[in-house]
């Protein structure tokens, strides 16, 4: 039985994060408590923290992505990347979205473009 990578279990976020983010709520310290946390159980806290160490599902998977004859089938980086994006986009306003949604951005680049929206906003 192949494994499957609990992040590809979770079918609802806002069950897990029942914020909406957005420029003008102030909520960003609370979103990213509850986000990083999210990510932590399951496992892809690497996909927006790249300085955290990689789960073992992401380690195996980036040693098992180029070779054919492995049995395990384990979802690949860019797949897990897509899911935290799409965790990322289910949590935030639509105007905020509008902002940081970029053809081919990784989760880690989409995370940073929120992190810089909301730094330059509080430094104003």
């Amino acid at each position: 039985m192949a494994a499957i990578h609990p992040a590809l279990t979770v079918n609802n976020i806002r069950n897990f994060i029942p914020l909406i983010l957005d420029l003008e709520t102030g909520q960003y310290t609370s979103w990213v408590k509850l986000f990083t946390i999210h990510c932590t159980v399951y496992e892809v806290l690497d996909h927006i923290l790249p300085t955290t160490a990689p789960s073992s599902f992401s380690t195996a998977n980036k040693e098992k992505q180029h070779d054919a004859s492995s049995t395990t089938v384990l979802a690949s980086w860019d797949r897990l990347d897509a899911v935290v994006k799409q965790w990322i986009y289910g949590t935030i306003s639509h105007n905020l979205l509008m902002n940081v949604i970029k053809p081919k951005a990784t989760a880690k680049e989409t995370w940073d473009a929120i992190a810089h929206l909301f730094q330059d906003n509080q430094a104003s």
